[in-house]
């Protein structure tokens, strides 16, 4: 159903949203129906019906990939599950989300927050060294960097995260099982959990320049926040930042040197906001965050540093037990940064280490001190 042609996210969307969340049919119930049921009870016309004819005559070749998918490490996560980004599902709407998500790598890295830098493929030096300054600044404050492999830009934000050590996703203008010299290259980082590879299209597609544009929408939609280090009058990093401001999104663009050639101001002239060398907003308008917004963030994670501090007064316990038993939206390596700072937690040595209080007495040190 994802790939019916012809058929946008929103006509998909709005299916699923009766079959599954209105009348609790499984997709397999669903496929289980008559035409006339379909008809009648979707209100599916007769050129729409006669395409899901054709998706389900080819159910046992699709399943078939699907196995195939799975055995070799990828994963498919539809709109319908928890595990789907929901950073995704509240940028773009009904209207927008792909209605499955090829992955591989650490999914749940698309519940943390998150930001896509991105930029011109033939990118200046100054601002392919603003896009490796603001990866290392997101990386210090866990974010994930979210980018789109091609060269330029999306390519130094990629690295310069991996080089801070922090935690990356790909968005694919591609099927996902073509993309296998990217997987040897960061086969390591994918391992270890700080490389996430995802794609909206069929498996198999071959890389086209009309997919690579159908992915900045996602790269924007997995992201939290959005910063612009170049962009000429015209081609992705264009189309994508004025589609953002068109759907309100906040978007801030690096200010641009006098002596530079690019369209940085004239992005800045339709609303996106100025920010210098290290991100930060000029003088009147909107920092990277709301006050509210981070007030509720603040708070929201003390709560959480609370309840895993309390947790540790009953024994010892990995990193993964801990998110697993509070259902923490952190990641396994942030937690591990959080405990380590923390004076009155002990690490016990192991594989995979384990973590405990040293005494009843808490002494909660917080992530933003």
């Amino acid at each position: 159903m994802a790939h019916l042609p012809r058929w946008g996210y929103l006509k998909i969307n709005n299916l699923i949203i009766k079959f599954y969340h209105e009348k609790k049919l499984s997709i397999e119930d669903f496929f289980q129906l008559s035409e006339d049921e379909w008809q009648t009870e979707f209100d599916l016309g007769y050129k729409e019906t006669e395409d899901l004819k054709k998706a389900k005559s080819e159910l046992v070749n699709n399943a078939f990939l699907a196995e195939t998918l799975i055995n070799e490490g990828y994963e498919i996560i539809p709109i319908t599950s928890p595990e789907y980004s929901k950073t995704l599902k509240a940028n773009l709407k009904a209207a927008h989300a792909p209605a499955l998500l090829y992955v591989k790598g650490n999914k749940q890295i698309m519940q943390e927050k998150s930001i896509a830098i991105v930029g011109s493929r033939s990118a200046s030096e100054i601002a392919l060294a603003f896009t490796d300054n603001i990866a290392m600044l997101a990386s210090r404050e866990h974010k994930v960097v979210v980018s789109g492999f091609a060269k330029g830009v999306d390519k130094q934000a990629l690295d310069s995260a991996i080089n801070y050590k922090g935690q990356s996703i790909i968005v694919l203008p591609q099927g996902i099982m073509t993309f296998g010299s990217g997987f040897k290259l960061y086969y390591r980082q994918i391992v270890d959990g700080d490389v996430l590879v995802l794609s909206t299209f069929f498996p198999k597609a071959p890389w086209k320049a009309e997919l690579a544009m159908a992915r900045n929408p996602i790269i924007y939609g997995l992201a939290d926040e959005i910063c612009v280090a170049e962009s000429s009058e015209k081609g992705g990093t264009w189309s994508g930042v004025v589609d953002g401001l068109r759907k309100k999104r906040i978007i801030y663009v690096r200010k641009p040197e006098t002596s530079e050639r690019n369209a940085n101001d004239l992005l800045i002239q339709k609303g996106a906001i100025p920010v210098n060398f290290d991100g930060k907003p000029e003088s009147g308008h909107y920092p990277l965050t709301s006050a509210n917004s981070a007030i509720f963030v603040r708070e929201n994670e003390e709560n959480n540093q609370k309840r895993i501090l309390d947790l540790l007064k009953n024994g010892e316990y990995s990193a993964k037990e801990i998110i697993q038993k509070l259902d923490l939206n952190w990641s396994e390596k942030q937690l591990r940064v959080f405990l380590e700072n923390q004076k009155d937690v002990e690490c016990m040595s192991g594989k995979p280490l384990r973590f405990t209080l040293k005494d009843s007495t808490i002494k909660q040190k917080s992530l933003f001190d």
